[in-house]
């Protein structure tokens, strides 16, 4: 959207010549663009391109200030749905597949199939990857890094509920993060964030093995 934006600014500037573009008719011309170029096709329907408050917020050209980041974020956090049972994690072998897997939510796939994670594309997860994104930071050692050797210990409770949290909606810690909001946009089911806890806070799974 940004992208958009800013090519539709810069067309407008060149044709007017003597007068600033309108931001509002560069929204309204970036919004039509957007709309023009998809269509519905399967299960990908034309909703995905409608933006919740916060969406439109972290496209606008310039970040929110200090004090409306902390209310968008907080308005967040009290989305998350956090463990039924207060059982976090499950099976990393489950998560390290899950991590792996890109597929889902596309035009091609069946209502109601389970989606990917697609972690690899974004964030390192173990020493053995020879290919893996860097928009995030590695996840390497993410458990061992935060000293989580008995996940289940009381004492690691702050470290399993902010990776409970961060997977479910990371906008609830960084409002204009890129991160997708995996379990509050229903991509990924609780069932599936267990298993991807796992792999990250587990000590025998490969992202936190030597």
């Amino acid at each position: 959207m940004k992208t958009i934006r800013a090519a539709l600014a810069a067309a407008a500037a060149l044709t007017a010549c003597a007068s600033s573009p309108d931001p509002a008719a560069i929204d309204r011309m970036a919004q039509a663009t957007i709309h023009s170029s998809f269509r519905e096709q399967g299960i990908a329907k034309l909703d995905r391109l409608e933006q919740d408050e916060l969406q439109k917020i972290c496209s606008s050209p310039q970040p929110p200030a200090e004090a409306e980041a902390k209310r968008l974020q907080d308005a967040q956090l009290a989305t998350i749905k956090w463990p039924l049972n207060g059982v976090y994690l499950d099976d990393w072998r489950e998560g390290e597949k899950l991590a792996q897997n890109g597929r889902g939510m596309t035009w091609s796939d069946k209502a109601g199939a389970p989606s990917g994670g697609n972690c690899y594309n974004c964030h390192q997860l173990a020493k053995a990857e020879v290919s893996f994104g860097t928009i995030g930071p590695s996840l390497y050692h993410y458990g061992k890094l935060r000293g989580v050797t008995n996940p289940a210990d009381p004492s690691a409770a702050p470290v399993v509920q902010y990776t409970w949290g961060k997977i479910w909606n990371a906008k609830a810690y960084s409002a204009c993060s890129t991160m997708p909001r995996f379990g509050h946009a229903g991509v990924l089911t609780q069932d599936q964030v267990r298993d991807l806890m796992a792999l990250l806070l587990d000590p025998k799974s490969p992202v936190n093995a030597d």
